[in-house]
């Protein structure tokens, strides 16, 4: 009876971190739909005499312009939002039984190991300051966090259901 009830108390932990968690991933994509208003609004807090405000005006202008002459091209921007959305609702398989679905997390931890390496290579190629790929390398980082945590209590859930299914034979 004391092994059902921590099991239930593992698995609505997992559930609170992957509503967060998937959450997070919504509101990250949602972000980047009105990506040009969002930074026209971070322009007006950091001066263009700060390396920050300077890339930070550098890219809104950038954006602006090309948003004014192609539009069309925005709608990367779409489908990037698009991705984080379907993304999150992948998760919604370990929310309903996290053993079954220890794959989605594995899958997840990978993703967010790859965001440093992919951040390091693709921003030196496209000329993103190191500071600005760091910055982008702690999202991947941050990721790791939750699914870790679930990654280790399913792990003992998985455990704890090895172990009573050698007990009953």
């Amino acid at each position: 009876m004391q092994s059902t009830f921590k099991n239930e108390k593992k698995i609505r932990s997992i559930r609170r971190w992957m509503i967060f968690f998937m959450i997070s991933l919504f509101l990250s994509g949602l972000t980047a739909i009105p990506v040009e208003q969002e930074l026209a609004y971070l322009t007006r807090f950091f001066s263009t005499d700060t390396a920050l405000g300077s890339w930070l005006h550098k890219v809104y202008v950038a954006l602006a312009e090309t948003n004014r002459k192609t539009p069309f091209l925005a709608y990367g921007y779409d489908w990037l939002a698009f991705a984080h959305f379907i993304l999150a609702i992948l998760f919604i398989g370990v929310f309903r039984d996290p053993v079954r679905n220890k794959w989605v997390i594995e899958f997840g931890m990978i993703a967010c190991w790859v965001v440093v390496p992919f951040a390091m290579v693709a921003g030196h190629y496209r000329g993103i300051p190191l500071g600005w790929r760091f910055i982008d390398c702690l999202f991947g980082v941050a990721g790791l966090i939750p699914l870790t945590i679930c990654y280790k209590k399913i792990s003992r859930l998985e455990a704890a259901e090895i172990k009573v299914q050698y007990e009953i034979k």
